[in-house]
């Protein structure tokens, strides 16, 4: 008998949830910025091994929602908590305090599905700090989603929890989102590495057009910022930073579909998109249905 579910990966910012979703499907699929709330919407892998699938959702980090972007990560988040079969809980072992998952995720009873306790970053750890959690933890387990320390306990520990049934999806699939997704997001992320302080979070990407049948393949992209003078930033002197993002974002996409791609890419100002929800729902992004005002 087969075994198959949704694995959901959740915790606070920065804990390592995309890193940790990347080494389980063995692709590059979610953004791994060291940027606080770099990961927006839910990121779907498929890790189908043996006679086990898992369909592991990369959440939004759990935060206290300050405008509707927030919002529609964290709901995004908890609507992942509450279709799991198995939940990671995973947190930073180096700054997290070890706290059950409805006290960080604010909610008023634990979640139905397993949650299994894990302990990231061990590679920064000191060996007498790593003996200290065990002692303090028993339960917990402890990974390093970068190196892969660990790694293969907490799989083991997931696929016993998963019910038994046939596979969800064909087992040679690594996501169940469309490939004008994924370039939403290299592109975003090739952003993110050329952009310091308030800006990053006023970036979104809007994929206008996506022509795969053309080659080179042909995708037009908008990064919508607030401000006139994010946009500036945005392009750089002499359009410069704007031509590096390009490039950055042409060659990772150009890993995803397998072949050449011609990126056309603008910026244009979006004013205050993340408090509007029209312009949310534009970009791609759902609000719970209590904040849809």
């Amino acid at each position: 008998m087969t075994r198959a579910g949704i694995v959901t990966v959740a915790g606070k910012p920065n804990a390592g949830k995309s890193t940790l979703l990347n080494r389980l499907v063995g692709q590059y699929l979610a953004i791994t910025s060291p940027k606080a709330q770099s990961t927006r919407d839910r990121i779907v892998g498929l890790r189908t091994e043996g006679d086990v699938q898992m369909v592991i959702l990369d959440t939004p980090g759990l935060l206290e929602p300050k405008h509707h972007l927030h919002r529609a990560m964290r709901g995004a988040a908890l609507a992942a908590l509450r279709e799991a079969d198995v939940i990671v809980h995973l947190l930073d072992a180096m700054t997290d305090a070890v706290a059950p998952l409805a006290e960080v995720a604010g909610l008023d009873a634990s979640p139905k599905a397993p949650v299994l306790l894990v302990l990231n970053k061990s590679d920064l750890m000191k060996a007498s700090a790593r003996r200290a959690l065990v002692a303090a933890h028993p339960d917990a387990v402890i990974i390093s989603a970068r190196t892969g320390d660990g790694v293969p306990r907490l799989l083991e520990k997931i696929a016993a929890h998963l019910p038994e049934s046939p596979f969800l999806y064909p087992a040679d699939d690594l996501s169940t989102q469309h490939l004008r997704f994924f370039a939403r997001e290299a592109v975003r992320e090739a952003a993110l590495e050329q952009l310091d302080e308030e800006v990053p979070h006023a970036v979104a990407c809007e994929i206008e057009e996506f022509r795969e049948t053309t080659t080179p393949v042909y995708i037009r992209a908008v990064l919508h910022v607030e401000r006139d003078s994010q946009k500036r930033i945005l392009i750089g002197s002499g359009g410069q930073r704007i031509k590096t993002i390009g490039t950055s974002a042409r060659k990772r996409i150009e890993t995803l579909v397998g072949g050449a791609v011609y990126l056309d890419l603008h910026v244009k100002v979006l004013p205050n998109w993340r408090r509007n929800p029209a312009a949310l729902a534009r970009l791609g992004y759902t609000l719970p249905p209590d904040d849809k005002k």
